[in-house]
């Protein structure tokens, strides 16, 4: 049955886990982006009005509901820049989660509880990145566009369909 544990464990889960698994795949390509040289970087977190912003940083006010970065026109027309891109927030949820799972397995943390809501939602993140499908309004997914690049040689085109 649900019980008040549980009631505590999906509202720890929803305002602090899920934001918290969202900026660590954000900050993926946050971190490629600049690397490859992409001076406007930026990550939101949420939906809504802009509660505030630090530096690269934006939290709005529904800031557990939705993340994304953006940043300008990559220079390089070099397909594997691109790829890894596009890659960079599957590869670093595949890193936290790694990491999380091994530290509780070396019993240096609680494997219930935090850690393993955790690693559920990271794992549920990746398995929604890599999958090589376009959303409904027509944007490809990581996964899709890694595909793309590696099959094609390509970006995908972008379809806005209207539903």
């Amino acid at each position: 049955m649900f019980g008040f544990t549980d009631i505590i464990k999906l509202l720890l889960s929803a305002f602090i886990i899920l934001p918290t698994v969202s900026i660590i795949r954000e900050v993926g390509y946050l971190v490629v982006t600049h690397l490859f040289g992409v001076k406007s970087s930026k990550v939101t977190v949420g939906c809504g009005p802009v509660l505030f912003r630090r530096g690269v940083f934006e939290i709005r006010k529904y800031y557990f509901m939705y993340s994304w970065c953006s940043h300008t026109e990559i220079d390089s027309n070099n397909r594997w820049v691109h790829l890894l891109i596009y890659a960079s927030p599957i590869i670093s949820t595949i890193a936290a989660a790694v990491l999380v799972n091994s530290m509780a397995h070396a019993g240096w943390l609680q494997p219930q509880g935090f850690w393993e809501q955790f690693i559920f939602y990271a794992l549920y993140f990746l398995l929604f990145d890599v999958l090589p499908i376009y959303y409904p309004d027509g944007k490809p997914s990581n996964g899709r566009v890694v595909y793309d690049l590696l099959r094609h040689h390509q970006l995908p085109d972008f379809q806005r369909q209207n539903y």
